[in-house]
């Protein structure tokens, strides 16, 4: 006996599963809270050198300024360097102290702010960025502390992965809850950037937790049938995420209480884990049968199904879990010993990296657009609810696997196309940001669920892991790539489509899912590729005969 014919005694889809998926929506709805919490965190509102006796309205660009700060090559006043001497201006016989007429010959000297910078707060009171003056020469300390904050969640998806497989997902989920909150408290209270960092870094490693546990506790519960249904349902809380991020950083614009917003709902959350239920499929590989059994029973209850204990003996139980029990601990070098997990894990690495760096790429660059941040995010959340039912639709006729590709060929296509699109033509450069951001998110969504269902019960916290750990190593260089634009200014868009092409022809040489069983062990795995094989042998075996 399989464990799927133990869900089709208790019901593999009912009012247990719907209570599962909503008491797990908490996670998903603040993941992309703080992930994408830079946006706003460490916005870099409009700024310009502090110099004695500047005019008291930042916006008013008068006479004093010109003569004080030199022009950017777009036109603009500079926000990073000003004259030496103070300029005359056009019209004006105006010399700087010191300064002969000689000296406008050449071109002025400039120097860096000395005196540190004025920001314009009429959109943000207070950002990382204006608290510890992260602009300019150390714009990249600013661009870091994402890099840093995905760095943690990269090593929390390997030590949760593993630490679930074997202690359990709920008891993981409640260490990921309380970390979290804890962290997110002391990281609102830094008093300085480096504290800031460390913190960051350390609540990204504990909300790994919730990327790599709550889709797996959920699948593992559910009937082969309606494991799409389910995912699509669990992700759009991804998406409700995203758009309440852009509320509520357009409620709250001072980047302390912004932080304490996003992390106090840890609290409830935590509460919510007496009624989450533990994995049976988990507790039969564990050989926990009683507890496997009594939650077995409550599902049954819970979905209404006449179901007795005589039916769903601890004995049948018993043989399920000969049948799937762990021989030793699960290890992420098992996810190499065998030709097709090897091949699995490696294109899923591949998949996941180009997934990750594509949509945090696109996501946390929010400028240029012709919006502002808040009008942008709110695009961007928005646009999410049809990818979700594109991915439902598509994963259901067309299979998991020619979606992924297909998302994340979209995705590059859109990357490509903005570069041929002028910074004039800002109607369709908003229009292609948006699309890409539908395509990235539906890619996110089909991988989350399709790995889920290539690794097996005994692995398969740990096979979320490791993808995740390069996950969040693209994402985590996400952020720095867009420093490329020093480089060449099409480099970074170059870059992203250019992986996330990659991505997609390496999601082609995955194995379909649609419509199979969930493998329980690593010689499940195994099985159905030979299987896969020889039907794939049998066509032309018969052209020969």
């Amino acid at each position: 006996m399989r464990f799927e014919e133990l869900l089709d005694q208790v019901g593999g889809f009912g009012p247990f599963q719907l209570w599962n998926v909503a008491l797990l929506a908490l996670p998903r709805v603040l993941l992309p809270m703080n992930f994408l919490l830079p946006i706003f965190l460490a916005a870099v509102p409009a700024h310009r050198c502090a110099l004695p006796g500047a005019p008291a309205n930042f916006s008013h660009q008068d006479a004093w300024l010109e003569a004080h700060l030199p022009r950017e090559p777009d036109g603009t006043l500079s926000s990073c360097l000003y004259f030496n001497h103070s300029q005359a201006l056009p019209n004006t016989t105006l010399w700087g102290a010191g300064q002969s007429p000689g000296q406008l010959e050449g071109e002025p000297s400039t120097m860096p702010c000395p005196q540190g910078w004025e920001y314009d707060r009429s959109e943000f009171s207070s950002t990382i960025a204006t608290e510890w003056d992260l602009v300019c020469e150390q714009k990249g300390l600013n661009k870091a502390t994402s890099t840093f904050f995905f760095a943690g969640v990269l090593v929390g998806a390997v030590a949760f992965g593993y630490l679930s497989d074997r202690f359990g997902r709920r008891r993981l989920l409640l260490v990921a809850y309380v970390s979290s909150l804890v962290l997110g408290l002391v990281s609102a209270a830094s008093v300085n950037y480096i504290m800031f960092v460390i913190t960051r870094t350390l609540t990204g490693t504990a909300l790994a937790g919730f990327t790599i546990i709550v889709m797996p506790l959920e699948l593992e519960w559910l009937d082969v049938e309606h494991r799409t249904v389910a995912g699509v349902l669990s992700s759009t809380f991804w998406t409700g995420g995203v758009t309440l991020l852009a509320l509520v950083g357009y409620l709250i614009r001072d980047w302390r209480w912004l932080l304490l917003a996003v992390t106090l709902p840890c609290a409830p959350g935590i509460l919510s884990l007496w009624w989450v239920p533990e994995s049976a499929r988990w507790l039969l590989t564990q050989g926990r049968v009683e507890e496997a059994h009594r939650y077995l029973l409550r599902c049954a209850r819970i979905n209404g199904r006449p179901v007795g204990e005589d039916s769903l003996s601890q004995e049948a139980l018993s043989k399920v879990a000969a049948r799937e029990q762990v021989v030793r601990r699960p290890s992420y070098l098992d996810l190499f010993r065998t030709p097709r997990l090897r091949h699995i894990s490696l294109c899923c690495m591949v998949m996941w990296f180009g997934v990750n760096f594509s949509y945090y790429g696109l996501s946390l660059d929010v400028s240029g657009l012709g919006l502002n941040v808040y009008q942008t995010q709110l695009l961007f959340g928005a646009v999410e609810v049809p990818s979700k039912l594109l991915v439902y639709l598509s994963v259901r006729y067309a299979g998991r696997r020619l979606t992924q590709a297909g998302m994340l060929l979209g995705a590059a296509l859109t990357f490509g196309a903005r570069l041929l699109v002028t910074s004039e033509m800002g109607s369709w450069r908003t229009a292609l940001a948006v699309m890409g951001k539908g395509f990235c998110e539906a890619a996110f969504t089909t991988a989350y669920l399709f790995t889920s269902e290539l690794y097996p019960t005994v692995l398969r916290q740990t096979g979320m892991g490791l993808t995740a750990l390069v996950g969040r190593l693209g994402g985590s260089l996400a952020p720095l790539a867009a420093l490329l634009d020093g480089v060449w200014l099409s480099l970074p868009m170059l870059t992203y489509g250019g992986i996330a092409l990659l991505a997609a022809c390496t999601a082609l040489l995955l194995p379909e899912t649609k419509q199979a069983q969930l493998p329980e062990t690593i010689q499940d795995v195994e099985r159905s590729a030979l299987s896969r094989l020889q039907e794939e042998e049998m066509p032309m075996k018969q052209i020969q005969n």
